[in-house]
Formats: structure tokens, C-alpha cells, sequence
């Protein structure tokens, strides 16, 4: 595959096939990972890129259905997944960028080798593939302004090294016509300014070549206010002068002045060197010692109330956190509230650069300004601790201990000593783990709370991390403030860095450089980018690395061990889970509950206790560190595979139960496990673990379905199944059975679906094998092939698994074969009784999402008979069950039918309820389907209303959502036959009759006999507004014919009808009407020529 972004996108795949990339945002995503071939671009570099500070909500979600779509346009297994993001798996020289660079580095060093003839066929080369402007797709999205600046200063650059050896070829008189027009476009590049003047030269017009420099100086002179540099000025002197004459311009210059070949590139550019910082010492008082503040205090007020209150109650109190969360900032300031309470004042004592436990009682008598002085009559060989229990033990006092965890058995001791020898004495200490004796109170100092990912300026603001980083941002860029415009950057860079304080302080400085939008895209490098420290903080807090270096020094072998092991857990670990990954090579099985807790206590896991059990978490920057541990130690493989391995028993377990009526309990198991599934996926596809990945599809695909995840569940089986490898049958199947559903969600793609279904037909299983799922599925495949192979589609290829073993096979064949019935417009009371039967059997066994398609079914069914009051109501419970299963994506076309159904029943005012309320649902879903589906049935409602500029406005959104989709025939249709009605009602005949004509052509291409039927009823009222009643009604009865029964949803039909019988008369109508009844899908489009070809 080659892709062309010099110019406009142009895709070509082998043999040179042009491959169309349609809309905005798939050429968007396609460009961004073009940009870097063969890099994995994490996904919030692409959510920038594709929408920069407007992304939608669920982000996420909305790029992994970019990627679904876009990969089924592109050869297969060139977008791969990978843990943090997308790969294009492309040789980088298929990308002419790439080419391009490539070339000229390789002409600029044959140049600079002395062998022009081939530095000017190479950048020669390298020029021809520009087309125009680079990434012009793309040029007015701020992501891609950067690289599109600097491709076209390459540009230049190329050109100017071109030219420059083609003078030195002599070729200086062939290139004034080319030069003349650079330079007009870029007059204020002295380069090639010079270059036109030598090839004027060149030419024997010096004449000409002194006017370019005056032009040039004028135009510098005018524009930015400087002279020209001292190389065109001394080239401008030998013109003058006569040096410079015709003939070849080998390398010449005047006498003295450097050729271009000498003068390199920083000839024409100007370097700035950085600005130096100095600081200065800090002074205290004489009741303490504690340091001024030099920032402002944000986020911990009320953390402060609640230290001082346990330090009025305890006389030790330490404070315990990860490194960074800002234990030291809270235990100065909590300290200096309670300094005019306490006679003998407060004071800290700084244990960071103490090395040595024994060196901790001078370290306090230090702090206290008593290093030097003799306390009377004590004489002891422990005699620094004997001096200061002598010198504290009549004083109130309130000592502040900072950053124990180091020296933490020696403080542990010294203070239970002091404490029992100085009855006045108050320890506030802050360590990464408490103290553990006896009196301790701990309070633990959390990290910042965190604002939701969609948060606005103002939400954002009210949380503590945010407004530390507006506050040290503006610090360090003058300016920087937290609007509409950045809040979402904001609050990404927040989240990323988990609301630790100090990280956010480094990120805040980096803000010297950067924009926060470059900040954000920039964390999943953290440890290379938060490095800017205060110089005067203490070794371990200058940069994010040294923060979470001094912890990991403090551990245990054992501890290191299992800290980095628990890395791949992206979702946090439970007991069971550590020991089934963890243990063993250095961690045994019965030691790890007992290390959990101690790497808990140190403040490197995070125990969410929950109604089951505890859950062991890390915060991010910690998992990160730990992860190039675990790579350090050679171990990443051997734990990922014992990690996947428990997540696949894992889902394995659970699946049966999610068709049964304990399915939310097990579905709430397995959404707990939820980011360990897709991490487990994610890094089994990054190394091309195919069995693993594959087997985790079959298992964990029902799961994504109940759980509302089309978009995920459909980007990681497709991922899965385009690996290359040894899958055992009955796994491939079940995979490749997950995908077709997902394929078919909503809208739906069903030759991507049948894909699937083809590949299930080639393996060898017996009618029992493989998953329920796959079981139902299978004969769906054999239908739809013998269909595709000109034979006729029947429901009773589904009869088969009536007897199937699981009674959910068995509600779901019953189900299928009355949604057939409905399709293929055949016996609609067969379809109804097979409806209810299933609907009785998915209640017996309690499975919801099934209960939710027999409602639906039912309700499409009866709506047919005109009893809209019963249809309303199994669309309410049917919003009612998928609600209770969190599937909200699902929701939005069963709320459309809600809207249309209570208006039709004349409750406008709940209709105008659901309709809000599927607004709000709207708001959290990305799904294009559901979006363009209640869009529909809005610009529907809109229609009936009389309201035609707020149809074509609900149409207008209906199309934006599927903009970068293939969307199904039938919802092509639909959106066409609406379009004509509105066409029809501002008097545009013609279009209608065009959009009627595609949209039946669509429709019996389906052979979907609701929407044929929808469609014949729009072209009746064509046939009324052409005054043709007789070809009115026998499109009506052609709509019945092929649904298998009358409409009496909408109320179009009753009108046209109504209208037909008043011109006709009943006999006539009757008579117009027989024309229609006998029609099929094979002869309908001749039975509407008179109207559509008229």
C-alpha cells in the first residue's frame, strides 16, 4: 500500500489500486498515523488530532469506531491495536513524507560529499512528489499545523539545495525563470534570494541581479525592519565589483565571502540561548523554624482543620501517602496553625538527606539549635538521644518529622522513646508508611480528586488538582488560564498524572514551553517529561523519576517483585488474581496477601475495598514505572500470558451465566475486570499472540454486547481475528461469531458480517460445537449465503435449533424466525405467535437483552394491526430492561419509537418527555447508529408536524453522524424517503421523484418488506401530488402486498388513502387497487415506472 500525503490523501493498495478514504475524520485518522509509519500513536494523540479541543463524550469509544471503519476500507492488518494505541503496519517508504525526508538527507549529503550531479537528481526526486500543499485534507486542524509547517519549510529548504547544486553544475542560466517566481512567493528568504541574483549572474544579466537585491533589502527593510545579512550583502559587493560573471558559478562567491557549500544551513537562522534562574536562601523565626511559604496553598484547607484536631487529640499523628501527594506541604502548614498554641513552638526537621538511622537525633537537634550546646549533668554513651530527651522533655513542643519512610525503624524507635520520656512532646510525621507503634493516629493523604474527563472551565475549577495546575501554570506562563478552550487538555493532564500535586506542579512548569494541549499529548512519556524540579527541593522531589525511584529503593526484593509483576493489571488485582499471575520466581503463593498489605502500607497500592473483596490499584505514574520494570527484568512476556490465561478462565466461567437471570450479578463480576480484559487483549494483539487473543474474544464477546460496548467489542475481535497463527476451531468460530453481531449492531454492515460467517462455514464443528451464540448464528450464515447464491430465503432455516439443548438457542430461533416473518413481509400471525413464545421462554429463563429484542419484535408486529397503545408499551419495557443493563447505546432507537408512538396516541406532552430524555441519553453516547436513529425519528415527527425546516435539520444531523460510515441499505432508504417527502412539500417534484426511485431500488435490494413498503406508501403520495389516485392505490396495496399486511403506524397511508377513495370511488379504488396486490419485489419497480419514469 502506498499513501500520499504531499498534496491531497491519495491511497493506492497492490497493483496500484486506488483506495477511496471517505470523510473528514477517517482521512484524519488515516494522515495522523501516516505521519508516523510503523509508531504506535496513542489514542489521545488521535482525539486531538481528529477533534482537537471539542472531543466528544466516551472519546474512546468514538475513535475505536473511526478505526473499525477505516480498517475495513484499507488492506487487511494494516491498522494493528496495540496497549496504548494504533500502529500504521506500513514500510515507512510507502509514505511519500517518509520518501521525501529520505531523499533529501540523501541529496544533501551527496552535496556535501561534492558530487552535485547526483545531490541534484535526488532532491530533484524528492521535490517531484509534492501534488500541493502537505496534508492539505487537513491543514485547518491545529494538530497538523506543526508538521505541515515544517514539511513545507523542508520544502524550501529542498528547493534552495537543489538550486545550489545545480549552480555549482553550472546550470545557473536555466534556473532565472524558476528562481523569479520563488523568490516572488518568499521574498524574504535570503537564500534563494541569493541564488537568483548568481543565476542572473550566471545568465549575464548582473544588472537584473542587483535589483533583486535591492528589492530584497527594500522588502526586508519593510517588513521586518533589518538590513540583509552579511552573506547577500557580500555577494551584492562582488556583483558591484564585477567578481561575479557569466559562465558557471562553480562555487564562486567574491574573494572571502563563503561559498553556499561552506556556509551551512545555521548560516541563515538565528540561535537563542536559554535563560539561567538563581535563588536565594530562606530565614525563620525563633519560636520555628518553619519555612515561609513561597506558593500559594491550594486543595488541603480542610485536611488542615482535621490534622490540628488530631493533634490536639494524639500526640502522634502521621500523615502517609505516595510519594508527591503532598504530605510535606500539609504537615507545614497544618503545623504552623497550631503555633500559637504551643509555648515551646513547632519545628521541622528535614530527614530526607539523613542517610543513616543513627543520625536522626542529631538531625532533630539540629533542627532545634542544639547541635553545639551541653546539656548539664548528662554524660551517657547515647548521648544524642539523652540530650534531646533532656532537652524536650519539660518543653511543649510540637516536633514536625518529615520523610521518615527511609530511616523508618530508627524514627519508630526514637520517637516511641522521646514520646514516653517527654510527657509535653507532639510528633507530626509524614512517611510513605506509618510508624507503626503504639499511640499512632494515621492520616492518610490522598491524591487530588479528580473532574470528570467532560468537565467545563467551571466544573473543572472547582476541583483542587485543577486549579493547582491554573495556579502554578499561570506561574510559569503569565496568561495561562482555564477556559472552555483548554479545560479539556486541563483536565486530561489532571487525570494522566492520577491529581498527585507534585506531578502536576512539573507538568505546570513545563508550560514555559508548551502549550497544555502539547503537555497532554506528551504524558505517556512522563518520566522524560516532568523533570523540571525545583532546584532547591531534595533530591527525591525534583523530578516524577526520582519521586518514585526513592520508593522503590525502600523495598524488600520480594516487594519489588511483586510490585512490578502487578503492573499489567490496568484494573487493579484482587487477591485470587495476584496469586494466580504472581506468584512464583521469588514470590510464593502464600506470601503474597501478606506483601499486598505491606506494599499498601507503603503507599504504592491503593486498596479499594468493596462488598466482595479488597481491590489492589496503582496509580498511574506508578504502574508506568513498574511496567519498565518488569521489562528491565525480562519478565513482561511470562506475566503477560499468566495474566491472560486467568482473564480467559475468567470470562470463560462467566459467559454462560450472562444468558440466564443472574446475568447483571455476573456481568458486574466481569465489568469489575473490565480494563484487565482489554489490557489482557490489547497486549495479546500487540505481540501476536493469536490464540490468547482470539480465544479472549469467543469468551469475552457476550459480555461487551450486554454490556452496551459495540464499538470496542467489534475493534477487538476484528483486531484478533487479523492476527496470523494456529487458533483452535471451535475459538476461531466463537470469535468469528462475536464479530458478525457486533458487524450488524444498529445500522449494521452485513457483508462484513457474513465475512464472519463464511470463515465459521470453512472450519470443521458438529452442529453442537462452539457457544450458543455460534450455534444461533450459524444457520443465519447458511441463509444468507444460499440468498447471495440466487436461492430463496426462508425462516424455516432456523427450525433446526428449536431443539437445541440451551433453551436460550432455543428463545432466540423462535425469536429469529418471527423477525424474519416481519422482513420478508410472510405470516404475520405465525410471526406474532412465534413473538410472544419467545418473549414467555426469555422471561422463564430471565436473560434480558433477549427479553428486549422479543419486546421490540412484538411491538413492530402489532403496530401493524393498529394497536399502537400495546406497541408503546412494549417499547417502554423494553427502555425500562435495557436501561437496568446499562446498555444505553441501545436505548436511543427504542426511545425514537417512543417519541412517535405517544404522539400518535395524542400524549404530546410525552412525547415531548421522551424526546428530552433521548436527548440527554444522546449526550453520552458516541454509537453513530443510535444517533442517527432517533435523528430520523425526530425528522420524522418533525414532517407529520408540518415542519419541514426542522426535518431537514434533524435530517442534516442524521447524515453528520453517519458521515464516516457505510451505511446499511435500509437506512439509506429511509433517510432518502423522508428526504422526497419534504422535497414533495416545497414543490420539488422532480428531486423527489429521483430520491423515490434510489430509495426503491435500496430497499428492494434489502429485501427488507417494511422499508419496501415505506417506501411504495412515500411514492403513492407522489402518485396523489402527480393527481394519479388510481396509481396511489395500487401503491398502497403493493406496500401491503410485500409487507404481508397494512401500516396503520404512520399516518400517511389513511391519508393518501382517504384521499385515493374520495377521486376514485370504493369500486374504483377497489378496481386501481387489484394492480398491486399480486406484486412482488422482482416486479414492483415496473408497477411504479408510470409514476417514477414519468
Amino acid at each position: 500500500m502506498q499513501i500520499a500525503m504531499l498534496g491531497p490523501l491519495e491511497v493506492r493498495a497492490d497493483g496500484d489500486v486506488a483506495v477511496q478514504v471517505g470523510g473528514l475524520r477517517l482521512r484524519t485518522l488515516l494522515i495522523a498515523l501516516a505521519l508516523e509509519p510503523g509508531r504506535v500513536i496513542s489514542t489521545s494523540r488521535l482525539v486531538e488530532a481528529i477533534w482537537a479541543d471539542e472531543p466528544p463524550e466516551r472519546a474512546v469509544n468514538a475513535v475505536q469506531a473511526l478505526v473499525s471503519r477505516l480498517r475495513r476500507v484499507l488492506p487487511d492488518s494494516v491498522i494493528q491495536v496495540h496497549a496504548s494505541g494504533y500502529r500504521l503496519a506500513i514500510e515507512p517508504d510507502a509514505v511519500d513524507v517518509v520518501r521525501f525526508e529520505r531523499m533529501t538527507t540523501a541529496g544533501r549529503a551527496a552535496a556535501r560529499a561534492g558530487e552535485p550531479e547526483t545531490a541534484a537528481h535526488l532532491l530533484r526526486e524528492a521535490l517531484d512528489l509534492w501534488r500541493g500543499a502537505a496534508l492539505s485534507d487537513v491543514a485547518e486542524k491545529d494538530y497538523f499545523r506543526g508538521p505541515a509547517a515544517r514539511l513545507a519549510e523542508m520544502r524550501l529548504a529542498a528547493i534552495e539545495d537543489r538550486v545550489e547544486a545545480d549552480l555549482r553544475l553550472g546550470r545557473g542560466a536555466e534556473l532565472t525563470t524558476e528562481l523569479t517566481t520563488v523568490v516572488a512567493e518568499h521574498p524574504l528568504r535570503e537564500r534563494l534570494v541569493a541564488s537568483l541574483m548568481r543565476s542572473l549572474c550566471a545568465a549575464g544579466r548582473p544588472a537584473e541581479a542587483l535589483q533583486a537585491y535591492e528589492s530584497a533589502r527594500q522588502e526586508l527593510a519593510d517588513t521586518l525592519g533589518t538590513d540583509p545579512s552579511a552573506e547577500l550583502s557580500t555577494l551584492h559587493t562582488a556583483i558591484l565589483r564585477g567578481e561575479l560573471g557569466s559562465g558557471p558559478a562553480r562555487s564562486a562567491a567574491a574573494p572571502g565571502t563563503p561559498s553556499s557549500e561552506a556556509v551551512p544551513p545555521s548560516a541563515w537562522t538565528v540561535d537563542r540561548a536559554p535563560s539561567s534562574e538563581a535563588s536565594g536562601p530562606l530565614t525563620s523565626g525563633p519560636q520555628t523554624n518553619l519555612r515561609a511559604g513561597l506558593t500559594s496553598f491550594i486543595g488541603r484547607d480542610e485536611d488542615v482543620v482535621e490534622v490540628g484536631r488530631l493533634v490536639d487529640r494524639h500526640r502522634l499523628v502521621t500523615l502517609t501517602g505516595p510519594g508527591g501527594a503532598g504530605k510535606t506541604r500539609l504537615s507545614i502548614e497544618s503545623a504552623r496553625t497550631l503555633t500559637d498554641r504551643i509555648p515551646d513552638g513547632t519545628w521541622l526537621v528535614e530527614l530526607a538527606s539523613v542517610r543513616d538511622g543513627a543520625d536522626v537525633p542529631q538531625a532533630i537537634l539540629t533542627a532545634l539549635g542544639l547541635r553545639d550546646q551541653a546539656i548539664a549533668g548528662w554524660t551517657s554513651v547515647d548521648e544524642p538521644v539523652g540530650r534531646l530527651a533532656s532537652a524536650l522533655r519539660l518543653r511543649r513542643t510540637l516536633l514536625v518529622l518529615d520523610n521518615c519512610e527511609h530511616v523508618i525503624d530508627a524514627v519508630a524507635s526514637l520517637v516511641d522513646r522521646l514520646l514516653g520520656q517527654c510527657p509535653h512532646l507532639r510528633i507530626l510525621a509524614t512517611s510513605r508508611e506509618p510508624l507503626s507503634i503504639a499511640g499512632e493516629s494515621v492520616w492518610p493523604v490522598r491524591p487530588f480528586s479528580l473532574p470528570p474527563e467532560h468537565a467545563t472551565a467551571t466544573e473543572a475549577l472547582s476541583y483542587p488538582a485543577v486549579r493547582l495546575l491554573a495556579d502554578r501554570g499561570a506561574a510559569a506562563r503569565p496568561g495561562f488560564e482555564v477556559t472552555e478552550q483548554t479545560a479539556a487538555a486541563v483536565v486530561r493532564v489532571c487525570r494522566a498524572l492520577d491529581g498527585m500535586p507534585l506531578a502536576i506542579e512539573l507538568a505546570a512548569a513545563r508550560l514555559r514551553t508548551m502549550t497544555v494541549e502539547q503537555l497532554a499529548n506528551r504524558l505517556d512519556d512522563r518520566f522524560r517529561l516532568l523533570t523540571s524540579g525545583s532546584r532547591v527541593a531534595s533530591r527525591q522531589h525534583r523530578t516524577l523519576r526520582a519521586v518514585v525511584d526513592w520508593s522503590w529503593e525502600l523495598l524488600s526484593d520480594e516487594e519489588r517483585v511483586l510490585l512490578r509483576r502487578l503492573a499489567l493489571f490496568t484494573g487493579g488485582a484482587t487477591i485470587e488474581s495476584a496469586e494466580r499471575v504472581c506468584a512464583g520466581d521469588a514470590v510464593d503463593a502464600d506470601r503474597v496477601v501478606e506483601l499486598l498489605v505491606t506494599l499498601t502500607d507503603k503507599s504504592l497500592l491503593v486498596s479499594d475495598d468493596t462488598d466482595d473483596a479488597p481491590r489492589y490499584r496503582m496509580l498511574e505514574t506508578i504502574r508506568t514505572y513498574c511496567l519498565e520494570r518488569l521489562d528491565g527484568a525480562g519478565e513482561r512476556e511470562r506475566i503477560r500470558r499468566a495474566h491472560a490465561d486467568y482473564f480467559i478462565e475468567l470470562a470463560e466461567t462467566v459467559d454462560p451465566h450472562l444468558r440466564r437471570a443472574e446475568q447483571l450479578a455476573w456481568r458486574d463480576r466481569l465489568a469489575a475486570e473490565h480494563d484487565n480484559l482489554t489490557s489482557a487483549l490489547r497486549e495479546a494483539v500487540a505481540v501476536g499472540d493469536a490464540q490468547r487473543a482470539v480465544r479472549l474474544v469467543a469468551a469475552a464477546g457476550w459480555y461487551w454486547w450486554v454490556s452496551g460496548r459495540k464499538v470496542e467489542g467489534l475493534e477487538m475481535a476484528e483486531a484478533a481475528l487479523e492476527l496470523p497463527g494456529e487458533v483452535a476451531d471451535t475459538a476461531r468460530a466463537g470469535a468469528c461469531a462475536v464479530a458478525a453481531v457486533f458487524s450488524t449492531a444498529g445500522i449494521g454492515d452485513e457483508r462484513t458480517a457474513q465475512k464472519w460467517l463464511d470463515q465459521v462455514a470453512d472450519l470443521d464443528l458438529s452442529a453442537q460445537d462452539g457457544s450458543p451464540l455460534l450455534r444461533f448464528l450459524r444457520p443465519l450464515g447458511e441463509m444468507a449465503r444460499a440468498a447471495a447464491d440466487g436461492a430463496p430465503a426462508g425462516e424455516y432455516i432456523v427450525d433446526d435449533l428449536l431443539t437445541d439443548t440451551d433453551p436460550w438457542v432455543r428463545a432466540m430461533a423462535r425469536l429469529n424466525r418471527a423477525r424474519l416473518q416481519y422482513n420478508l413481509g410472510h405470516d404475520m400471525v405465525g410471526a406474532t405467535t412465534d413473538a410472544e413464545m419467545a418473549l414467555a421462554e426469555f422471561r422463564s429463563i430471565g436473560e434480558r437483552w433477549g427479553l428486549s429484542f422479543a419486546l421490540t419484535t412484538l411491538a413492530d408486529l402489532v403496530v401493524l394491526n393498529g394497536d399502537l397503545a400495546a406497541a408503546l408499551a412494549y417499547y417502554e419495557e423494553a427502555i425500562d430492561v435495557v436501561i437496568e443493563m446499562g446498555m444505553v447505546e441501545d436505548v436511543l432507537f427504542m426511545r425514537g419509537k417512543q417519541i412517535l408512538l405517544r404522539w400518535l396516541i395524542g400524549d404530546v406532552r410525552g412525547s415531548a418527555e421522551a424526546e428530552a430524555e433521548a436527548d440527554r441519553e444522546a449526550r453520552q453516547i458516541t454509537w453513530p447508529d443510535g444517533l442517527a436513529g432517533l435523528a430520523l425519528a425526530k425528522a420524522e415527527l418533525a414532517r407529520w408536524k408540518g415542519d419541514v425546516a426542522t426535518a431537514r435539520k434533524l435530517l442534516a444531523e442524521t447524515e453528520a453522524a453517519l458521515r464516516d460510515f457505510d451505511v446499511h441499505a435500509v437506512f439509506q432508504a429511509m433517510i432518502l424517503d423522508l428526504t422526497a417527502h419534504l422535497d414533495a412539500a416545497e414543490g420539488e417534484h422532480e428531486t423527489a421523484r429521483a430520491r423515490r426511485s434510489e430509495a426503491l431500488a435500496l430497499a428492494v435490494q434489502s429485501t427488507h418488506a417494511p422499508t419496501v413498503g415505506q417506501v411504495l406508501v412515500g411514492i403513492a403520495d407522489q402518485a396523489l401530488r402527480m393527481e394519479s389516485p388510481s396509481e396511489a392505490a395500487a401503491m398502497l396495496a403493493a406496500a401491503d402486498a410485500i409487507r404481508g399486511a397494512p401500516d396503520r403506524f404512520a399516518p400517511d397511508a389513511a391519508r393518501i388513502e382517504g384521499r385515493a377513495r374520495a377521486a376514485l370511488g370504493d369500486e374504483g379504488y377497489a378496481e386501481a387497487a387489484r394492480r398491486g396486490h399480486e406484486v412482488t419485489l422482482a416486479t414492483v419497480r415496473d408497477l411504479a415506472a408510470p409514476i417514477l419514469d414519468a
